[in-house]
């Protein structure tokens, strides 16, 4: 038995219906991208004690239930780790201290992003290469783009001088704050 699409064309039913499955199938897997913000990362007045020179570009995009953060950052300790965090206010003045602490809405304890128990604001640190950049894409739980209790947007985005350890509380122990940004919407 053929479907008739055309003069010269004839498609068995089961290849379409396979075909418009798999095309089904593909749209649950990933989520269509959502709501975005963006971060324009700049050294801090404390980034020359920190000997660094933090800039680049994060954007957050709402994927489902989940936010895909991405980007790149030079001007960073080449080789090294360093603490990544969403932090409570939008205010870069100074040394980034004007930024408060993590952002938090659950009122949780401080971890490592994807475990159990973290603020909403713990992200994945990043690691310089041995050029001082960091490059990054991961998803990042917990958080939102679009408005609400959780969101991202009117927040701070510091970038640490030092690794978090992902147990001392309620930071991280990643030093200071050499690097900041304003996350916006797009």
């Amino acid at each position: 038995m053929f479907v008739h699409l055309h003069k010269s064309l004839s498609v068995r039913p089961w290849l379409v219906l396979v075909s418009a499955g798999a095309l089904s199938a593909c749209s649950v897997l990933t989520p269509a991208p959502g709501p975005s913000a963006s971060a324009v990362v700049s050294a801090t007045s404390g980034a020359a004690a920190a000997g660094m020179n933090p800039s680049g570009t994060v954007r957050f995009v709402q994927q489902g239930e989940s936010v895909r953060v991405s980007g790149r950052i030079s001007g960073l300790r080449a080789g090294q780790e360093h603490g990544f965090h969403v932090h409570e206010a939008a205010d870069c003045s100074g040394d980034g201290m004007a930024t408060k602490g993590h952002f938090n809405p659950g009122g949780v304890a401080h971890g490592k992003q994807g475990g159990h128990v973290h603020h909403a604001g713990d992200l994945v640190s990043l690691r310089a290469n041995d050029s001082g950049v960091a490059e990054f894409d991961f998803i990042a739980k917990g958080l939102t783009v679009a408005a609400g209790p959780s969101s991202v947007v009117g927040r701070g985005l510091i970038v640490h001088r030092d690794p978090d350890d992902y147990t001392t509380q309620p930071t991280g122990n990643a030093g200071p704050r050499p690097g900041c940004a304003v996350i916006r919407a797009d």
